[in-house]
C-alpha cells in the first residue's frame, strides 16, 4: 500500500482585469451588487459594425503595468493576462517572479480570439506600406499561446507550461490542467485566461456566430433564461489564479481561498444546443464524481448562460438531469450578464466570482434578468446570503465543448 499523500490543488492568489474592475475587490463589489457595465462599443473602427454592445475594459493603462520590452511584442489580450498574473502572484504572497525554484512553477492559459488587435495593425502595414514595415513580433503576438509564454518569461517560470485551445470551455479546462499538474507534483501553477476580442478585425470574425446579440440597448442585449433572450454580447478582460499544493501553501503561511475539487469535459458539436443537454449533464456528473461530491452538496451553480433560447433550455434541463430534484432548488447565478461573455476568460471570471462568493457567503445576482422562464432558482435583483461550501461552475463553447468545475471553500473537504 502506498503512503503517498493525496495533493490538493489550492487557490491562493487571484488577479482580475475585467470591465467592472481592475482588481479582485473592485470586481467582487460590482458583481455582488449586481452592477451592469455593458455599454455601447467605443473602440475605434467599430462604429459601423452591427455588433453594438460589449463589455469594455476601460481605464486600463498597459504601459503603467507592463514593461516596454514586453509591450512592443504583445497584444492587448496578453497585457490583460500579464497584469492579472502580477496581481495574482502578489495576492498569493509570491512576489513578481524570479522564484527560488523556477522549475516548480508552471503556467497554463486558455485563449480563443488571440491577438487580433496586434495582428490587424501589422496587416494594415503590410497592405498599406509593404512587408518591410511589418514588425517581427507579428509572428508571435497574435498566437493564442502568447500569454503563457510572456507570463513565464516575465516571471522566470520554468515548470510545465501550456495553452488550452478547447473553445470557451477551455477556461475551465485550463484550471483542471493546472490542478492535475499540482496533484502530480508541480509546486505552483499560474493559470487562467484573458481575451481582447473588440478590435474591428476580431469583431468581424465574430459576426458569423448566430448566437451573437446585435441588440443596441445595453439593458436588453444579454438576457439569458428569459423570454427575451437574443444571444450574448462579448467582453474583454480576464482573470489569472495561483494554484498550488495545499500543504505547501499552508507551510509558507498562505491563505487557502478555495480548492479545485473536480472537473470533467465533453463535446457535443457546434450550435447543437439541444444535444448540449446530455453533454453538459455528463460533464457535471463527472466533475462531481472526481470531487467526491453528492448532487445535494452543491450550494450554488454559476451558469454558462449563453442567452440563446435553445441553449438556455438545454442548460436548465442539464442541471436538473445531473442534480435531480436539487437542480430546481439550488441557487443559480450568471454574473456575466452584467459584463459580457469574455470567451475563454468568461468561466475563469465565473470561477473567481465563485471563490469570492464562498468567502463572503453571498450568491451574486444576475444583472438585467427578471422574467425567468425556466425551472431554475435564478438569483436576480440582489445578492442572496447563504452558507456556501461548494460551487459548481459551468461552461459551453460555441464550437461544442462542455465543461464543469467543482470548487470548494478553503478548508472544506468532501462531506
Amino acid at each position: 500500500m502506498s503512503n503517498r499523500r493525496t495533493r490538493r490543488a489550492a487557490v491562493t492568489g487571484i488577479g482580475v482585469i475585467a470591465p467592472n474592475g481592475l482588481r479582485p475587490d473592485a470586481y467582487w463589489k460590482s458583481v455582488s451588487e449586481g452592477v451592469p457595465v455593458l455599454d455601447r462599443i467605443t473602440r475605434e473602427g467599430c462604429d459601423h459594425l452591427p455588433l453594438r454592445v460589449a463589455g469594455e475594459v476601460r481605464a486600463f493603462d498597459a504601459a503603467a503595468i507592463v514593461e516596454d520590452r514586453f509591450l512592443v511584442q504583445t497584444d492587448r489580450f496578453s497585457h490583460f493576462a500579464m497584469a492579472a498574473a502580477a496581481l495574482a502572484l502578489d495576492d498569493a504572497g509570491l512576489g513578481s517572479g524570479d522564484p527560488a525554484e523556477p522549475f516548480s512553477v508552471g503556467v497554463v492559459t486558455a485563449a480563443g480570439s488571440g491577438g487580433g488587435e496586434f495582428g490587424q495593425r501589422e496587416l494594415q502595414k503590410l497592405w498599406g506600406q509593404g512587408s518591410k514595415f511589418v514588425g517581427p513580433y507579428q509572428s508571435i503576438a497574435w498566437f493564442y499561446a502568447a500569454s503563457t509564454g510572456q507570463i513565464s518569461i516575465r516571471g522566470g517560470f520554468k515548470g510545465p507550461c501550456g495553452v488550452v485551445a478547447s473553445d470557451e470551455a477551455g477556461g475551465l479546462d485550463s484550471l483542471a490542467h493546472a490542478a492535475r499538474a499540482v496533484r502530480r507534483g508541480t509546486g505552483t501553477m499560474i493559470v487562467g485566461a484573458a481575451e481582447a476580442p473588440l478590435a474591428p478585425y476580431s469583431m468581424v470574425c465574430q459576426l458569423g456566430y448566430p448566437e451573437l446579440s446585435t441588440v443596441d440597448d445595453p439593458d436588453r442585449a444579454y438576457r439569458p433564461f428569459t423570454s427575451g433572450a437574443c444571444g450574448f454580447v462579448p467582453a474583454e478582460g480576464g482573470a489569472i489564479l495561483v494554484v498550488e499544493d495545499e500543504d505547501r501553501a499552508r507551510e509558507r503561511g498562505a491563505a487557502v481561498r478555495a480548492t479545485v475539487a473536480g472537473h470533467a469535459a465533453t463535446f457535443t458539436g457546434a450550435s447543437r444546443w439541444e444535444e448540449s443537454r446530455e453533454g453538459l449533464a455528463r460533464a457535471i456528473r463527472g466533475a462531481l464524481d472526481e470531487a467526491g461530491c453528492a448532487p445535494e452538496e452543491v450550494d450554488v451553480v454559476f451558469a454558462d448562460a449563453l442567452g440563446v433560447p435553445e441553449a438556455d433550455r438545454a442548460e436548465a434541463l442539464a442541471i436538473a438531469d445531473a442534480l435531480g430534484a436539487h437542480g430546481t432548488r439550488v441557487p443559480v447565478t450568471a454574473p456575466k450578464t452584467g459584463i459580457g461573455r469574455a470567451h475563454c476568460a468568461a468561466p475563469v471570471l465565473d470561477t473567481v466570482a465563485a471563490v469570492l462568493a464562498l468567502e463572503h457567503g453571498q450568491v451574486p445576482p444576475t444583472p438585467n434578468v427578471l422574467d425567468v422562464c425556466h425551472d431554475l432558482d435564478l438569483v436576480t435583483s440582489r445578492a442572496r446570503p447563504a452558507e456556501l461550501r461548494t460551487a459548481l461552475v459551468l461552461s459551453r463553447g460555441l464550437m461544442g465543448s462542455n465543461a464543469a468545475l467543482v470548487v470548494r471553500r478553503g478548508g472544506e473537504s468532501a462531506r
